[in-house]
């Protein structure tokens, strides 16, 4: 029997890959799950697993070749379940001995994450577990996952230590039901070398790459497996290059000043995690990227105010969930964005992709860094939905729980920084979107109402937004729909 082995989904807007390496040859014995090649996109490098174990067959997408998603790799004659490959048996931890052990691998980390910093263990080698009891914690670039055990018995080995990265495959323990502990090489204490650039093979597309641009591999940063060099290598190195200072021109990132020897003795150095990193870069690359521009307005909050404060207890006698303020914002927004729906789209190369529903992500603050998970199709939910949606979301964010799919996919996004007391802000866009409205503090303030000066409840409202596809006019009105359903509420029951 014949299986194919096609591409796998390559995540959100990827549509094509190269293949980069083929670890395996036509006629030689695989098994379930053994990595047969590498595939190159223009944000991660993927790995493709064997469905079935049994004997390659015949390679269709040769190294260096462009394939789209769900093209045909290659075949595999199905077979006997083949040998575990003889590079892993090499690296392989010693037998616990009794040949009882459980091996704790990496669990699935989601769409487009290949890797993982192993942040926290919370067992030491020889520690009695339960099973389901939490061994460790992983950091990826979105979210920190949990490690359970999958087993009971006692903590024989730990192969991934604190800080060391790993892939989506890793094995980063050891399980002895028995409660043998396997013995630690010396070598184990410290991470091995990394492999010399000279006996890693590039990947086909990088040296296609570094050959058009003239450069030596030398002069190129690998980050794929083991070194070697990918295609968004060279890229990297091309700009760094093209962006490097001369030697009378200022340096583009300045060194650190000079430090006292008596304040040095008081800092404190710590290692951005995953997620600052990722915040940092995404939020860097926004701005490098969009043309992006904030406008302002005001709201007078009496109306939404008076109208929470009327039914605030029945709606949760009823629903079960506070009413707060966030789900009329939500809801004045999605009226907004029908009228205006260029602040819900995002930009394709030369295209403009309109979206027809409301993907609305709510920023969130966390211990860990700021993240942003997305209530799906908010324009056809209630106010109780909405509220429900995010408190929930809301407290699996605090807890790190949110998984990677539910922080894609978002069209707009809402953030509350009132909450921590903020009386105006310019927000910056979460790419690819193309709006973003901030939310302030609601303070009291003297307003000329009917020719009288009265005080009212007031908010700032600030919408950062891609000039590219929206002009001044459609951001303007934007705003002013957003106000006029929170000052009139019964707008939104109208449509108006």
């Amino acid at each position: 029997m014949t299986t194919e082995v096609r591409v796998p989904t390559l995540g959100e807007s990827v549509t094509e890959a190269t293949v980069a390496t083929w670890f395996k040859k036509p006629g030689e014995a695989i098994a379930v799950d053994e990595m047969l090649c590498e595939l190159e996109t223009d944000k991660v490098t993927v790995e493709v697993p064997s469905p079935v174990a049994g004997t390659l067959g015949e390679i269709i997408a040769a190294e260096g070749e462009t394939v789209g998603v769900d093209a045909l790799l290659a075949t595999i004659a199905e077979g006997d379940a083949a040998p575990a490959p003889a590079a892993a048996a090499e690296s392989a931890p010693a037998p616990v001995s009794g040949g009882d052990s459980v091996d704790v691998m990496v669990p699935t980390l989601g769409e487009s994450v290949t890797e993982a910093t192993v942040s926290t263990w919370f067992k030491a080698v020889g520690d009695s577990v339960a099973q389901d009891e939490m061994l460790c914690e992983l950091e990826t670039d979105k979210v920190s996952v949990e490690v359970p055990s999958p087993a009971a018995g006692v903590l024989a080995e730990i192969v991934a230590p604190e800080g060391a990265t790993v892939d989506a495959s890793a094995k980063l323990a050891v399980i002895s039901s028995s409660g043998a502990v396997a013995a630690v090489p010396a070598a184990a204490a410290a991470p091995a070398p990394a492999a010399s650039s000279k006996d890693v093979e590039n990947a086909p597309a990088a040296k296609k790459a570094m050959a058009e641009a003239g450069i030596s591999p030398d002069a190129v940063t690998g980050t794929g497996r083991d070194g070697r060099v990918m295609k968004d290598d060279v890229a990297k190195a091309v700009a760094a290059a093209s962006t490097a200072p001369t030697a009378t021109a200022a340096p583009v990132s300045p060194p650190r000043a000079p430090v006292a020897a008596n304040d040095e003795a008081r800092e404190e150095r710590v290692k951005m995690t995953r997620l600052r990193q990722t915040i940092a870069r995404r939020l860097k690359d926004s701005q490098n990227t969009a043309a992006m521009l904030t406008t302002y307005n005001e709201v007078d909050m009496t109306e939404v105010m008076a109208l929470r404060n009327e039914y605030k207890d029945l709606f949760l006698k009823k629903h079960g969930v506070k009413l707060g303020f966030m789900s009329f914002f939500t809801k004045a927004c999605c009226h907004a964005l029908k009228e205006v729906p260029e602040v819900n789209a995002e930009i394709d190369g030369t295209d403009i992709v309109y979206k027809n529903f409301v993907h609305m992500g709510v920023a969130a603050g966390t211990p860990t860094g700021l993240v942003v998970p997305v209530i799906r199709d908010a324009d056809a939910m209630s106010f109780a939905d909405i509220e429900k949606a995010i408190a929930e979301k809301g407290a699996r964010a605090r807890d790190g729980k949110l998984s990677m799919a539910e922080m894609q996919g978002g069209t707009f996004t809402l953030s509350n920084g009132g909450v921590y007391g903020s009386l105006m802000s310019s927000p910056i866009l979460n790419p690819p979107q193309s709006g973003i409205l901030g939310m302030h503090k609601i303070q009291d303030r003297p307003m000329a109402i009917g020719g009288q000066v009265v005080i009212r409840p007031m908010m700032y409202l600030a919408l950062s937004y891609d000039h590219r596809i929206v002009d001044g006019k459609g951001a303007v009105t934007f705003l002013v729909r957003v106000k006029e359903a929170l000052e009139d509420p019964r707008r939104l029951l109208m449509d108006l």
